[in-house]
């Protein structure tokens, strides 16, 4: 199968051959890796017995799914991945918002992939063949995926979502396998000796639906368009494809997690995950979780990559999809490296998806609020600006940005980020807030009355639709919001 030659440029119709069906494949099949897995492990890893982790984490997701589907419906009408489409509302340089928060959160999350599945191999392969747990086995295990995972990145789109659909049938089965393999030693209990993360039960209740539950479709805010840009609004409708994105969410994100719940209590993980996971296991089923934890990390953080250098592509347009994908791989590899030789598993963890959530939160509401206020009409041409080195369009705005929205999403986040309760940092508005951590909501409800104050006197942002490839008026029209 050829390189895809694609990068966030418009795609056209006739390329636009996938469906709703595709996209649960792809957020099915690609999540049911252990980097997935151990968010399941975490509300167990906060104290929490096993009905306060399962209700903490459904609840997270669903309100999480439900907030972040409706941004594949932006690409569905654009033909662009997210990240450029936002600049309809953050101006044609101003959706480099974008394209950095989310070339942050595939980095984080693919290096978690490639970080836990490498344990887990490392782990499995001591016990099944006596290989040694020094620094070297670590390093060659973690490259061997990372490479694995680049070269499925570059090739792009259609063989990762061929890879979806063949981990959608294999993994589910590994799982399935998992909780007999696990379920003598299982109990529904909290691990003993973990206390509650923030000292009460409803406080690391609200913990675990933020950072375990809420993160799973927050990490999606910047991905969905990557994969609902091939499909066509002409053929599908948009209902169609919101419901197949939230059933993809909602089942690629728990059936994973809650395997990870159900074989951190039946291992005792507390203070770590993929160590207890392979010790724990019956020698019968270390060979499959071998198989889970190389396939569904090539799987899961392949994805990640390809949004990756989607993203790198976008911030750097006169470098090719296929180069920058390769960067980001060295880049989440040294990241993998970091996180298994200098961080604390649990601390890293949590800090990043609440830091990544109050920063990303702002954005995607802004973006949704942009999409509902221009009805879904998109100048496609006018999206291009940036990438072809040139200026002007329906989206110039001031110099490229549009000054309210970027306003909007800073002072958002910057809430947010005053509201996060994270180890190495707890937020001034933690004391307004009882100690618990508000910062997505408080995130979220900041930039939508603010962004919506500063353009509700402008006019909807609404352009005559035009073919993809119609030349764009050579003046900037007046400012919309």
């Amino acid at each position: 199968m050829p390189i895809e030659q694609r990068g966030v440029d418009t795609i056209p119709d006739e390329e636009r051959t996938s469906g709703p069906r595709d996209l649960i494949s792809i957020l099915l099949g690609s999540n049911l890796a252990l980097g997935v897995v151990i968010f399941g492990w975490l509300p167990v890893s906060f104290g929490l017995d096993f009905w306060g982790s399962v209700t903490s984490l459904v609840a997270g997701t669903v309100v999480g799914a439900a907030l972040t589907a409706p941004l594949a419906l932006v690409s569905l009408r654009s033909a662009t991945n997210l990240s450029t489409s936002s600049g309809a509302f953050f101006g044609v340089r101003g959706r480099l918002v974008g394209s950095v928060i989310g070339l942050l959160l595939s980095l984080g999350y693919t290096a978690l992939t490639l970080w836990v599945g490498g344990d887990a191999m490392v782990g499995g392969l001591h016990r099944l063949i006596g290989l040694p747990t020094g620094g070297a086995s670590y390093a060659l295990v973690y490259a061997v995926l990372a490479g694995s995972t680049a070269v499925g990145a570059v090739y792009g789109y259609k063989v990762l979502l061929r890879l979806s659909k063949v981990l959608t049938i294999g993994l589910t089965i590994l799982l399935a396998v998992g909780v007999i393999a696990y379920l003598p030693h299982f109990t529904t209990a909290a691990v003993h000796g973990v206390p509650y993360a923030l000292g009460g039960y409803w406080q690391t209740w609200l913990l675990s639906a933020v950072s375990a539950g809420l993160s799973g479709p927050i990490a999606f805010i910047t991905l969905l368009g990557d994969y609902s840009r091939y499909i066509s609004p002409r053929r599908h409708s948009a209902k169609k494809v919101f419901g197949a994105t939230y059933l993809g969410l909602v089942l690629g994100l728990l059936v994973p997690q809650l395997f990870g719940t159900f074989s951190a209590l039946a291992v005792g993980a507390g203070t770590d995950y993929a160590g207890p996971l392979v010790a724990g296991a019956p020698f019968w089923y270390l060979a499959l979780l071998l198989v889970n934890a190389s396939a569904g990390s090539v799987g899961n953080s392949g994805l990640m990559l390809y949004s990756m250098g989607l993203d790198l592509d976008a911030i750097l347009p006169r470098a090719t999809r296929t180069q920058a994908t390769y960067v980001v791989a060295a880049l989440s590899t040294l990241l993998v490296f970091a996180g298994h030789f200098l961080w604390e598993a649990q601390d890293a963890m949590t800090s990043f998806v609440l830091l990544m959530t109050a920063i990303g939160t702002p954005w995607a509401v802004i973006t949704v609020i942009g999409f509902v206020r221009c009805r879904g009409t998109y100048d496609p041409d006018s999206l291009q600006v940036y990438n072809r080195g040139t200026v002007g369009g329906v989206y110039w705005f001031r110099a490229g940005w549009n000054v309210q929205a970027t306003v909007a999403w800073a002072v958002g986040s910057v809430v947010g980020l005053m509201a996060v309760d994270v180890p190495f940092y707890n937020g001034p508005l933690l004391a307004y807030t009882g100690g618990i951590d508000c910062s997505f909501l408080l995130a979220a409800a900041v930039a939508a009355v603010v962004y919506l104050a500063l353009v509700a006197r402008q006019p909807r942002p609404v352009p005559a639709l035009r073919p993809a490839g119609a030349s764009s008026p050579a003046e900037a029209p007046a400012e919309v919001g």
